[in-house]
């Protein structure tokens, strides 16, 4: 297989590195908050709008209001960001707030680190929802990554790539990727998650540790033989390489 290992990145058709200004035309969430504790959510934005935005203070506010709408942040605006030592908003309360101060600008590239760190399962999921809803609705791209989904926001992605030691070993439709393993010989076990599938299948120092613990023999609780698992994984990593 003939992989393409270079080209350019471009945005709108535009080779990027021609750009005038690549940051008016997206936005980057850090994995960690960083916002004021003592300041509402409301606050925050406000903030962030008379920094990056230019405009009067009306246009500069409407657009604050529509960010708390598009955010469902209106029944926390009024709330402290709070901390350690402050009670606040909640940590899906917070996440919002982080991309709703990279949405001031209006970017049509939104980027994020590891959005749903540190959250519950059903805070993580509406997350991304909500981040699903700025991609479709709004026409945005939207470029996560994430460690562990679970099976409900695997099934929001609509592209999946995948990486394992530095290369990228799947790059497509995310509803087409369990198929695709399972014709190369990884076969996702039947009522598994597929991404915790993934994740353990590119592991290799997972595999190689139940190897030490089941003799190589079993997969344990997974159902496939990890010695073939290993096998087939340097094997597609070979693949890759050529």
């Amino acid at each position: 297989m003939n992989l393409v290992k270079e080209g350019l990145i471009s945005v709108n058709g535009t080779d990027k590195d021609t750009l005038a200004n690549f940051s008016a035309y997206s936005a980057y969430v850090q994995q960690d908050d960083i916002l004021f504790q003592t300041m509402t959510v409301r606050e925050c934005l406000e903030f962030a709008a008379r920094l990056k935005l230019p405009g009067t203070e009306d246009v500069k506010m409407a657009r604050v209001q529509h960010i708390i709408n598009t955010l469902k942040l209106n029944k926390c605006q009024n709330t402290r960001i709070g901390g350690p030592l402050v009670k606040g908003v909640s940590g899906g309360e917070r996440k919002r707030t982080s991309i709703g101060v990279e949405l001031i600008t209006d970017p049509s590239l939104i980027f994020l680190d590891e959005p749903t760190t540190g959250l519950d399962s059903f805070t993580a999921t509406s997350v991304m929802e909500t981040l699903g809803d700025l991609a479709r609705k709004d026409n945005r791209t939207v470029i996560s990554t994430i460690h562990q989904p679970n099976s409900d926001i695997f099934e929001l992605f609509d592209r999946l790539v995948l990486l394992a030691r530095g290369k990228i070993i799947y790059f497509n439709k995310a509803s087409e990727s369990v198929e695709y393993f399972e014709k190369i010989g990884f076969k996702c076990p039947e009522l598994s998650n597929p991404c915790d599938y993934f994740m353990s299948m590119m592991s290799i120092e997972s595999i190689e540790l139940e190897v030490e613990d089941e003799g190589g023999n079993s997969g344990g609780g997974w159902g496939y033989d990890v010695g073939k698992i290993k096998e087939e994984y340097e094997k597609l990593i070979a693949f890759f390489d050529a």
